[in-house]
């Protein structure tokens, strides 16, 4: 088994970037680049009455310059700042959509992108009612992230999903999760 004889960082703001020395199994060695900012929180707000979601529209460097387009549809998210996710998960949706969430529905605890980040994301559904939106979101000032808030019906999303139209990661596995979980959302 591969082991990390050394890491060092190379680079340190928002994330640190590291470059870590590995020996192989056959006495080799090599390195590896890692990013690390700590772990996540995710939440997929739907409300079950009107049958909708609230989500986010949000600018993201990396794929503006991969792809051209920018503007990325997610699910709120946010780097825990504190130990309990479920918080961060609360947190965050308060400040992003400015939902006031009660009961959260854990899903998973994933590793986002393990080729490269040290990024675990803890993944939760929780339903809400229209009486939950005490603010109207929009994310920090300070934090500048631009974010456009959305509530859009979980049938267009899943028809997106389907069509390939949902490109980030999270909200797709979140959004597939909640129709296995709760299929009567999705049918007329």
């Amino acid at each position: 088994m591969a082991e990390i004889v050394t890491t060092e960082v190379r680079h340190s703001r928002w994330s640190r970037l590291l470059v870590a020395t590995i020996r192989l199994p056959d006495g080799q060695t090599t390195l590896r680049d890692i990013e690390d900012h700590g772990e996540a929180a995710v939440v997929l707000p739907y409300d079950p009455e009107r049958r909708m979601a609230m989500l986010i529209r949000q600018f993201r460097t990396p794929p503006k310059l991969v792809a051209g387009d920018g503007m990325i549809l997610e699910a709120p998210a946010g780097r825990l700042d504190e130990t309990d996710p479920e918080a961060c998960a609360r947190r965050e949706a308060l400040e992003e959509i400015g939902l006031r969430l009660n009961r959260l529905e854990p899903v998973a605890r994933v590793w986002t992108l393990p080729a490269l980040s040290t990024e675990r994301a803890w993944l939760y559904l929780a339903p809400y009612t229209a009486a939950d939106r005490v603010t109207d979101g929009g994310g920090l000032a300070e934090e500048h992230e631009e974010i456009t808030v959305l509530e859009m019906p979980l049938a267009e999303l899943a028809t997106m999903a389907d069509a390939g139209e949902l490109t980030e990661l999270k909200l797709l596995l979140l959004l597939q999760t909640l129709r296995l979980r709760h299929p009567e959302l999705f049918t007329a």
